[in-house]
C-alpha cells in the first residue's frame, strides 16, 4: 500500500462509521481504544497501527477484504500531476464552526507521505483545543490574518506568511482578521 492511501484510511473509517450510525464512543469501545484515538484516525492526525485498524474495520463489521478495495492511488504512476480549480475533494477534519477543508493533493514524496489541503476559516473561527499531529506543517496564508499558538508561543499571520513547525506539539488557530481567512497547509508525515 503507497503512503498516500494511508491517509485515506481515516476518511474511509469516518464514512463506515457515519454510514452506520455508530458513534466515535460506540466504536471506540468495540475496537478497544480510546474515543479519542478514534477522532485522531478519522481526522488523519496519526495513522494506526495494523492490529488497531484490524480492530476498528472488525468493530465496523466490515470485511478486511473489501474494506480497501474502493482505495486506490488516483495520483498515477505519472511525474508531473495538475490538480485542475474545482477539483479539489471537501472534507471535515472535525466540527469546528466555519472551518471548510479541501483536499488538494496526497501524494507520496521520497517515500513520505504528504497531504496539501486549503482551510478556509469564516471570520471568527477559531479551534477552542490544542490539537497535535503526526505530521510536520507547514502554513502558507493566502488570504487574511490568522493567530497560530504552537504550545506557549502565539504567532500573528498575514497574507503571504508562512509558519513551518512539528505538528507532534500542541497547536490551535483563529481567524483574528476582519474577513474570512484562507490557508494553503502541507502536512508532511
Amino acid at each position: 500500500m503507497h503512503e498516500e492511501l494511508l491517509l485515506l484510511i481515516g476518511d474511509k473509517i469516518k464514512a463506515k462509521r457515519t454510514q452506520k450510525n455508530v458513534t466515535l464512543e460506540q466504536l471506540a469501545t468495540r475496537a478497544g481504544v480510546s474515543k479519542g484515538l478514534i477522532s485522531q484516525i478519522e481526522n488523519n492526525r496519526t495513522v494506526p497501527s495494523l492490529p488497531v485498524l484490524f480492530n476498528i474495520i472488525h468493530s465496523l463489521e466490515e470485511d478486511l477484504r473489501t474494506f480497501f478495495e474502493d482505495m486506490h492511488d488516483s495520483a498515477g504512476k505519472s511525474q508531473v500531476l495538475i490538480i485542475r480549480n474545482g477539483m479539489e475533494k471537501h472534507f471535515t477534519k472535525e466540527p469546528v464552526k466555519g472551518f471548510s477543508y479541501k483536499r488538494i493533493l496526497t501524494r507520496s514524496v521520497s517515500s513520505q507521505a504528504t497531504d496539501v489541503v486549503l482551510l478556509e476559516l469564516k471570520k471568527g473561527a477559531a479551534r477552542k483545543q490544542m490539537i497535535r499531529t503526526d505530521a510536520y506543517e507547514c502554513k502558507y496564508v493566502l488570504k487574511g490574518d490568522i493567530e497560530y499558538q504552537v504550545e506557549n508561543e502565539v504567532f500573528t499571520l498575514h497574507e503571504g506568511d508562512t509558519l513551518f513547525f512539528d505538528g507532534r506539539t500542541r497547536h490551535r488557530l483563529k481567524n483574528i482578521g476582519k474577513g474570512d481567512a484562507l490557508l494553503l497547509a502541507f502536512y508532511l508525515f
